[in-house]
């Protein structure tokens, strides 16, 4: 009896310490510590009953969240076997097939998660993965001229990943060395590294070493840095900061060259504390920053968002990528190459597997996205990619010929078809002299926008009125806006269609075109009287025709752009009729002329309608049609130049960014409106792994 006793102690004991195990891992799992809920979990799974299904599910979960699909399939299956109900068991076990190269048995089991799902997001996305699996023989079988290297100076089984070359050295994240662990993959934390480039892109050995340690720190991750063209700002990302100034998540940091040494990293303002801010890239020009970034208001879990550097050399305009580029998946490591393209990585878009190397490429206006397909990508995760010159570079992937994490590796593409055309957009800034003559304007910002007014480049004319832009190849057309102060801002459209080269016709590798365009400003002068073209109205009518708006709009582009004005609108009429009846006529144009360029979003404290009649002809004692026709016009004169000067912004001005207690206060006004969950990989809670 005694030894029954004693069996039935020891069998309540190993009971208790199961469920207690158990506990614990769900605990773990809750706080995202994903690896000790891994380890927990197992150990209660193998010693009680514990719920065989729920158990699976969490470690299935804990493996997907902490960036390891493809080693959650087998736990899924089990979950599913036992009896799991979760519709995001079914939904994410077909992304671990995928995960693991079954792409038959990723494609079934999407196509049977459809006949009971229930989740809308969740729907789309089986349907495509369902359309992308049945296609992948072409993906899989598309010519490539891309040739790898394994980079095996640089790589340990730790991880190492996001390579950038920069002056002949190789800038990378790593998790070596580094003795504090991550709960949340079991891994180190990651610092930031360099290393020599030597021969054929190799790294030359014994060169690795860590950044110094203004930028690598003991208790956060650091990673994904980028560099301006000129080498003297670098932005990365550093997470983990419970606790700290900075936020709880990943955020973005700059750091500027100066008096030979590089300045403490601070917080990039444009970061969004309460979310995961990382994988900067700059522009060619510098003055645009790619960043990803899962902050509320994206189309899914991570988005590709872009911010602007103003004149005062400060980042804002943060604005979302768009459709095209983002989906419900997640997008992130842009990098934008000389050429001009955008590189990045998804698992939204039809895909080998986890993360796949895209490119976005821009063809009569329109942004297609292409896989850059095998072996540039597998089915396991590929990203990080960064040019080196127009056809090599390197980029990380965590493929089964690796060393067992992350890994760097070298790309040529050895295409004998790959030509470059670089385009280029040149021009004079002027205005005119007393005689209407053109003279160089010095000094002019002029600023390059695209598609519906996108920010491209802005740039001052030098004292001979040249500027320079490089363009974007696929746009079909571009707009010029030259600013100085007491001048009137002025646009110029300059089309692109028919204007790029056929690339089968070129000889050489690199090709540079230049076009050239000139841009006029005219002097703001109090009380001058400025003519518009061809404001018509039907006889003895003052409604505004189509035709009459069309022009209307250019004054109200002229007022958007000059919010220092303050201006009269005048009507005038010939000298046939009667004097009162033409004075009344007039007024009642002049009047319609204003409501209607206050309808478009101008101020009324800008603008005042007055009607002359026929009381100030340009031509006097008129006799022929064309003369009465001069005098019959409608034009405006600036009345005052007044900073304050209201103007009503467009709608889609971009708000700054709130910091600190100001997102508090922020939040606290929108608790009407329940933002979309987001939910994310520990790969944006820790930069460990790619």
């Amino acid at each position: 009896m005694k030894s029954v006793r004693i069996a039935l102690f020891l069998l309540l004991a190993i009971f208790a310490f199961s469920c207690s195990t158990y506990k614990k891992g769900v605990k773990n799992f809750q706080e995202g510590e994903y690896q000790l809920a891994i380890e927990n979990i197992e150990k209660a799974l193998g010693k009680s009953k514990t719920n065989k299904a729920r158990a699976n599910f969490l470690i299935a979960e804990s493996y997907r969240l902490s960036n390891r699909i493809d080693e959650a399939a087998p736990f899924y299956a089990a979950a599913l076997e036992a009896g799991m109900e979760e519709e995001d068991a079914r939904f994410y076990y077909g992304f671990a097939l995928k995960a693991n190269g079954q792409y038959k048995e990723a494609r079934q089991q999407f196509s049977s998660y459809l006949k009971n799902a229930q989740n809308k997001e969740y729907i789309q996305r089986a349907q495509n993965e369902v359309a992308v699996l049945q296609s992948l023989e072409d993906l899989l079988s598309k010519e490539s001229f891309y040739q790898i290297k394994h980079l095996e100076q640089i790589n340990t089984p730790e991880a190492e990943y996001a390579p950038l070359a920069q002056n002949n050295v190789l800038y990378f994240t790593s998790s070596r060395g580094d003795d504090k662990i991550y709960k949340a993959t079991g891994k180190s934390f990651t610092d930031l590294y360099v290393a020599e480039i030597g021969p054929s892109m190799g790294i030359v050995p014994g060169t690795v070493q860590p950044l110094a340690e203004n930028f690598n720190t003991d208790d956060r991750a650091e990673g994904a840095i980028t560099f301006s063209p000129d080498g003297n700002t670098l932005i990365f990302a550093r997470g983990n900061a419970k606790g700290k100034k900075g936020g709880e998540e990943v955020n973005l940091y700059i750091s500027y060259f100066r008096g030979g040494r590089w300045s403490n990293a601070q917080l990039l303002r444009i970061s969004d504390p309460r979310s995961w801010d990382s994988t900067p890239a700059f522009s060619k020009n510098g003055k645009t920053l790619y960043f990803a970034s899962n902050r509320r208001g994206g189309f899914g879990g991570v988005d590709l968002y872009s911010a602007t550097l103003n004149s005062r050399g400060n980042w804002g305009q943060v604005r979302n990528l768009g459709p095209e580029i983002n989906t419900a998946g997640n997008e992130m490591f842009p990098f934008v190459s000389q050429d001009g393209r955008l590189y990045f990585s998804s698992d939204g878009h039809p895909s080998l597997g986890g993360l796949d190397l895209f490119v976005a490429v821009r063809r009569n206006g329109k942004i297609a996205i292409e896989n850059l397909g095998v072996p540039m990508n597998s089915s396991s995760d590929d990203f990080g990619l960064s040019y080196m010159g127009y056809d090599k570079g390197y980029f990380s992937s965590n493929r089964e010929s690796g060393e067992g994490d992350d890994d760097v590796y070298a790309f040529v593409n050895s295409d004998p078809d790959l030509k470059i055309v670089n385009y280029y957009l040149a021009g004079t800034t002027y205005t005119t002299d007393e005689n209407n003559q053109k003279v160089i304007l010095p000094n002019v910002e002029v600023r390059l926008l695209a598609d519906e007014e996108r920010p491209v480049d802005v740039v001052t004319s030098d004292a001979e009125g040249k500027f320079r832009f490089a363009l974007e190849e696929g746009v079909l057309e571009y707009l010029l806006v030259g600013e100085k102060p007491d001048y009137f801002t002025t646009r110029k459209v300059f089309p692109m269609e028919g204007k790029y080269l056929d690339k089968e016709k070129l000889k050489e590798f690199v090709t540079d075109t230049t076009y050239y365009t000139s841009l006029t400003l005219d002097q703001i002068v109090l009380d001058k009287a400025i003519v518009l073209d061809n404001i018509y109205y039907d006889f003895d009518r003052a409604e505004i025709r189509p035709d009459a708006a069309r022009e209307l709009n250019k004054l109200v582009n002229i007022l958007k752009d000059n919010p220092q004005i303050v201006i009269e609108l005048s009507s005038h009429t010939d000298n046939r009729g009667d004097l009162t009846y033409n004075i009344d006529l007039s007024q009642r144009r002049a009047e319609s002329a204003v409501n209607y360029i206050i309808s478009q979003g101008i101020s009324p404290r800008r603008i005042t309608a007055r009607g002359y009649g026929e009381n100030r002809p340009i031509i006097p004692n008129a006799t022929t049609e064309e003369e009465h026709q001069i005098n019959r016009r409608t034009e405006f004169k600036v009345t005052e130049i007044t900073p304050e000067a209201e103007i009503v912004q467009p709608e889609e001005e971009e708000e700054e960014i709130p910091q600190g207690e100001e997102v508090e206060m922020r939040e606290r006004k929108k608790e009407e409106k329940e933002p979309k969950k987001v939910e994310r990989d520990p790969i944006f809670d820790e930069l460990g792994d790619g």
